[in-house]
């Protein structure tokens, strides 16, 4: 009897441990945030930076991979007819650790530049072929809500002179769904 009750107890001992971890009943296959902020840029054209919005969207459909597409105005507020739009689409990649979400991401869009009006030659207002690179951080103050901080730096294809490169820093907050 005394060998029943080890034996028992061996296996009962033995089996809690392997069944210990419980399997996942339901798991995200996709995410999805959208969300704006305030934009403020260093432009080529002018001299000073000049401040605009963004708006965004992130689509991860691998654990750390995704689609990012991003819309920028940035306006010069000082009297002059400057602005810059753009429309943009790439990769993204991300990592997690905690609330904080680092991310890189890689763009190809387009731009539309607004020059000012001289005497003797009209306004104009033209559009070229742009590539991105940036960095940032997502952090998640609520289940649903997250603050970023974003830095892009762009480079305007066929731009006169020697191109256009601005360089934008975004602030602002989405919807995590």
């Amino acid at each position: 009897m005394f060998i029943k009750v080890l034996l028992f107890l061996g296996l009962a001992s033995a089996a809690s441990p392997l069944f210990a971890q419980a399997r996942p009943t339901a798991f995200r296959t996709t995410d999805l945030q959208i969300g704006g902020g305030f934009t403020t840029a260093h432009s080529d054209y002018l001299p000073y930076r000049i401040n605009g919005g963004a708006a965004y969207f992130d689509f991860d459909f691998l654990h750390n991979l995704g689609v990012e597409g991003v819309f920028h105005f940035v306006k010069d507020g000082r009297g002059s007819e400057v602005y810059e739009k753009t429309y943009e689409i790439g990769a993204r990649y991300h990592r997690t650790y905690g609330r904080f979400m680092p991310y890189g991401k890689l763009m190809y869009g387009r731009g539309v530049f607004n020059f000012p009006a001289f005497p003797g030659y009209p306004h104009a207002n033209l559009a070229y072929n742009l590539f991105a690179g940036g960095v940032g951080l997502d952090y998640r103050i609520l289940p649903h809500l997250n603050a970023r901080a974003d830095f892009e730096y762009q480079r305007w294809l066929g731009f006169p002179q020697n191109g256009l490169t601005p360089s934008l820093l975004t602030f602002g907050a989405a919807y995590h769904f």
